[in-house]
C-alpha cells in the first residue's frame, strides 16, 4: 500500500450528490481501497443484492447488533437505519486493504472519535435544485421520500465542519480530480469550496 494514502477514507454527501459514484471511481483508481458494506434496515432497491450494496437486515436484527455493541458506527438516515459493523472493519483491514466509508455525518462523527486519523471528505451538490432533479431522476423514491431527503440534505450541509475537505460535484471528472489530489496529499486542481458556498446552498429555495 502507498503510505501517503489514508488508511481510512470517509465520503459523505446529501443523497444524490454523487458520493457513491466518486467512491467507485476512487476504487478503480486505487485498487487497495475496499468499500465498507453497511448493514441497513432499508428494503433493497431493484438490482441491489444482499451483501453487495448492503447487508439488508430487519429491525430486530439491527436492534440486537446495537445492544451487543457490534457497530463501529450506526445512525438513523432518512427513514431507515444504517451501520458499519466492527466485523466489517476487521475483515477489510485483515486483508491489508484500506477502508472507504460511504456514510452520513452521524457515522462520520462516531468514526472520527474512534479513528481520529481517518480522512473525511464531504461532497457538495452544485445546487439544491440540481440535487432535487437528480433525486427525482433516479425514480427510486416517491415524492414524500424525496422531500425527506431534501430536508435531510440541509441538516447534512450544516455539518460540513466535521470534514477536513469539501468537494463540489458540479462536474464529475473535475470533482474526482479534486478528490484524487486530496487522497494523495496534493494541491487540488480547483480552489476548494468555502463556507459561503455551503451557506448559499442552505439559502437556496427548492420547489
Amino acid at each position: 500500500m502507498t503510505e501517503s494514502i489514508p488508511q481510512m477514507l470517509i465520503l459523505s454527501s446529501p443523497s444524490g450528490a454523487g458520493k457513491t459514484t466518486l467512491a467507485n471511481m476512487l476504487r478503480a483508481r486505487f485498487n487497495d481501497f475496499e468499500v465498507s458494506i453497511s448493514h441497513t434496515t432499508r428494503k433493497p432497491r431493484i438490482g441491489e443484492e444482499n451483501g453487495r450494496e448492503y447487508h439488508f437486515v430487519d429491525d430486530a436484527t439491527f436492534d440486537s447488533m446495537v445492544e451487543n455493541d457490534e457497530f463501529a458506527e450506526w445512525a438513523h438516515v432518512h427513514t431507515s437505519r444504517y451501520g458499519t459493523s466492527k466485523v466489517e472493519v476487521g475483515r477489510i483491514l485483515g486483508r491489508n486493504k484500506r477502508i472507504l466509508f460511504d456514510i452520513d455525518w452521524q457515522g462520520t462523527e462516531q468514526l472520527l472519535r474512534a479513528y481520529p486519523d481517518a480522512m473525511a471528505v464531504f461532497v457538495l451538490p452544485p445546487s439544491m435544485t440540481e440535487l432535487a432533479r437528480r433525486l427525482r431522476g433516479r425514480k427510486t423514491d416517491d415524492e414524500s421520500e424525496i422531500r425527506v431527503r431534501l430536508a435531510n440534505a440541509r441538516e447534512e450541509l450544516r455539518r460540513y465542519t466535521l470534514y477536513q475537505h469539501l468537494v463540489r460535484n458540479d462536474d464529475l471528472d473535475a470533482a474526482f480530480a479534486d478528490l484524487e489530489a486530496m487522497v494523495l496529499g496534493h494541491a487540488t486542481p480547483r480552489p476548494s469550496p468555502t463556507p459561503p458556498t455551503v451557506v448559499a446552498l442552505l439559502e437556496e429555495v427548492v420547489t
